[in-house]
């Protein structure tokens, strides 16, 4: 009797955790322009492939621009945001998900170096976050048009 009351509570606490886990998903962005020499490494194979307009992007994938090169990401969701990746930039999408049962989102760029040109949409949500990461900080918005630049050690 025991063990059938140890199975029970196990499965139940079991479910309880998927269903708190299905509340988040992912979010996506989608490149919907660039120029120049742009690379997609994608989290999901660690493969690097050459950008292309339309390409799907998901957390986890870095962005690499080479020189006199840029490209214009849409970032999807409920409080969407642009972000333009200048020039030898290397950017990872270091979290991009929403919560769809409490209606926020949580973004986080990690901007290794280079720059980025960010316009995000006002936050409608207190627990919603977009920040941009630098090797020496951390920087978040409420909503507005910012650029954050990380330039190399000499």
């Amino acid at each position: 009797m025991k063990i059938l009351t140890f199975v029970v509570v196990l499965v139940m606490l079991v479910g309880l955790t998927l269903a708190l886990d299905a509340a988040e998903v992912s979010r996506t962005g989608k490149l919907v322009d660039m120029q120049g020499d742009v690379m997609v490494k994608f989290a999901s194979s660690e493969e690097t492939l050459p950008a292309e307009i339309g390409m799907k992007i998901s957390e986890g994938d870095m962005i690499m621009t080479k020189a006199d090169s840029w490209v214009f990401i849409n970032l999807d969701g409920v409080e969407t945001a642009t972000v333009e990746v200048e020039g030898n930039s290397k950017v990872l999408l270091a979290e991009l998900v929403m919560d769809e049962e409490e209606g926020t989102q949580q973004t986080l760029l990690d901007l290794a170096i280079g720059k980025v040109l960010v316009t995000a949409q006002k936050i409608h949500h207190e627990d919603s976050s977009f920040q941009v990461k630098t090797p020496t900080s951390v920087v978040g918005v409420r909503g507005t048009t910012f650029a954050v630049e990380v330039e190399g050690l000499e």
